[in-house]
């Protein structure tokens, strides 16, 4: 029944021969009432399937028994586990350490030579007074006899003779150094203070005693477990335990119902491959090429089927759900 529900819609959807013809149809079977130019087509419309919740019984209720121990608690008894003794014990004598000075070498006078003392100081002598003398100088701008160290006339020029100038010689001086007593030698008596050397001794400062110690008696706290509550029984009531479940309802049946559709009298090339474009940005594999074919009619029918719409044809509801407008 299902196929030939499918090959009757696709004969439909195509244009092609329809199995029956518009005399056979009664006024009952024609579609609603239309305006020119729409077409309708007999089309599949899904099951209208409702989700429902339901609260159902997971676990029973049921009772258990539940043992309750006894219940303990830590007493803690005194016992002596040493009776009280005397010891007695030697204290040793305490040193103390004191210094001493010791006389290692009396006082005395002693004589000491004590040298004379000088000074010294230094003197300028004149040792030639200073005087006149005659002293070779250089001829005219310059220029003196030749083999005197001074410069030779150029051509042109006379020589004259040798050149003296008179000149004052300073004096010749001499720095000595003399020396002379300031202090003659002497002696004195100076004393020689005594020699002290310190001395550590070790001296008793306590002498040793014997002390008589008491030593108290030991005692020990020793735990013990004392029950303060017997063990017991009591039943326990465990509650049943629900949990939701979903399932789904039928609340209509699907069936053939009239739809209106795009066909060959009321739809151009142009809007099939818009169609087929809105198809390919939905993830189908369709060839935009103007043309309702087999592959385009494929994948029409699966998003309808995957969006709850009406399977069988290029119905407008469809077409408006690809975001097409089916008329402009």
């Amino acid at each position: 029944m299902k196929r030939y529900l499918l090959a009757a819609l696709t004969t439909i959807g195509f244009g092609l021969t329809s199995a029956f013809s518009a005399s056979a149809l009664s006024s009952a079977e024609y579609p609603p009432s239309a305006n020119v130019g729409q077409c309708f087509a007999r089309v599949l419309s899904p099951d209208v399937i409702e989700t429902i919740s339901e609260r159902v019984e997971a676990t029973a209720a049921s009772t258990k028994q539940r043992v309750i121990p006894a219940v303990y608690e830590t007493q803690t008894f005194r016992v002596k586990v040493k009776e009280e003794t005397t010891a007695y014990r030697t204290v040793p004598a305490i040193y103390e350490t004191v210094t001493e000075q010791v006389l290692v070498e009396p006082e005395r006078e002693i004589l000491v030579a004590i040298p004379a003392k000088y000074e010294s100081w230094t003197e300028t002598m004149e040792i030639e007074p200073a005087r006149m003398v005659w002293k070779a100088g250089d001829g005219l701008y310059g220029r003196g006899m030749a083999g005197t160290g001074t410069v030779a006339p150029t051509s042109g020029e006379v020589a004259t003779g040798e050149v003296l100038c008179r000149v004052m010689q300073p004096a010749k001086v001499r720095t000595v150094r003399r020396t002379r007593q300031i202090e003659p030698a002497r002696t004195e008596v100076r004393v020689v203070p005594a020699k002290y050397r310190t001395v550590s001794r070790q001296v008793v400062s306590t002498p040793p005693r014997v002390e008589t110690i008491i030593i108290d008696a030991e005692y020990a706290d020793i735990p013990v477990q004392v029950m303060v509550r017997a063990e017991q029984i009591e039943q326990q009531v465990i509650p049943a335990t629900y949990r939701t479940v979903e399932r789904q309802v039928v609340r209509s049946k699907g069936g053939l119902q009239w739809a209106e559709v795009l066909f060959d009298t009321n739809s151009t090339a142009s809007k099939v491959a818009e169609i087929q474009r809105a198809l390919g940005a939905t993830g189908y594999t369709v060839a935009v090429d103007g043309v309702y074919g087999p592959q385009t009619q494929r994948a029409m029918e699966s998003f309808q089927r995957t969006n709850g719409l009406a399977v069988g044809s290029m119905t407008v509801e469809t077409v408006q759900a690809l975001n097409v407008n089916p008329y402009v």
